[in-house]
């Protein structure tokens, strides 16, 4: 089963990444996916022997969430064929997307619904006409892990100007703490960089890289951070994929009031 398609609580990781998408006001939907990963693609196509089942059934609720997920974006796929790093699976995307600014979501990366990003990060690549990336702080001993930023402060609040990125710095180099987490919101120049960018860390082309260029020659704007310090759930580890069905559940009106009380008996229990 592809990672993307795991359950959170009862919908598909990558559903709350396309509707995100379709919150913040893009309807038009293009995912690179790979081999083995046609679940993603069935998802959001018709199961029209499933919608008949439901409605002879008369189960309405579980007929309006079938639909819902069929009507949520104008969907599109593209494979990656060699899976060569997140750069060349942008890349793949020059032909749909032409030369208008767009957003990348990583499938694993889930954004809380109630915190606002995608939007605020649209509206800064407006009004800066500049390719935007999403940070956050982390703890020092895990910079690592992630691609980390070099930033300026612009004077607007959580708005930061990246002078300078490394992908996943070796313990103790990290030039800041301030990571890369999977939202990107990037003018169509990144294509024209990503074309001249030669493998980098794990012989991969590396957005990071790319973004890099883009940052130090300034080219079609140069990038910016918006720094989020909302909730953000990695499905991508287990034991963060298990956090975010948890917090996901207790905070829901129909689980949470019969969860709460459990979890904090479980808890309590535990030695």
């Amino acid at each position: 089963m592809p990672k993307e398609m795991l359950p959170v609580v009862d919908k598909p990781a990558i559903q709350y990444v396309v509707e995100e998408a379709v919150a913040a006001g893009l309807t038009d939907v293009l995912m690179i996916t790979g081999r083995n990963k046609n679940a993603l693609e069935n998802h959001f196509d018709r199961m029209t022997e499933l919608e008949a089942t439901l409605e002879m059934k008369g189960d309405t609720q579980r007929l309006k969430q079938v639909e819902f997920s069929n009507d949520l974006a104008d969907m599109h796929y593209v494979r990656q064929g060699d899976p060569r790093g997140l750069g060349h699976a942008v890349l793949r995307s020059k032909m749909h997307v032409g030369r208008e600014p767009f957003a990348v979501l990583l499938g694993d990366d889930l954004i809380d619904s109630r915190d606002v990003l995608l939007s605020r990060m649209i509206e800064e690549q407006n009004s800066r006409n500049a390719s935007v990336i999403a940070l956050m702080e982390v703890d020092p001993s895990s910079t690592h892990l992630y691609g980390i930023a070099t930033v300026e402060n612009t004077g607007t609040p959580d708005v930061v100007k990246i002078t300078g990125l490394v992908e996943k710095p070796a313990p103790g180099t990290s030039p800041s703490n301030y990571a890369i987490i999977g939202r990107y919101v990037l003018q169509p120049d990144v294509f024209d960089v990503l074309e001249h960018t030669a493998p980098g860390k794990g012989n991969e082309i590396q957005l990071t890289d790319a973004l890099q260029t883009m940052a130090t020659d300034n080219i079609a704007g140069g990038v910016y951070g918006v720094v989020f310090r909302g909730r953000r759930y990695d499905t991508g580890d287990r034991v963060d994929y298990i956090k975010a069905i948890v917090q996901l559940a207790v905070e829901r009106d129909d689980l949470g009031p019969e969860l709460r009380p459990w979890l904090k008996q479980f808890s309590a229990d535990l030695d």
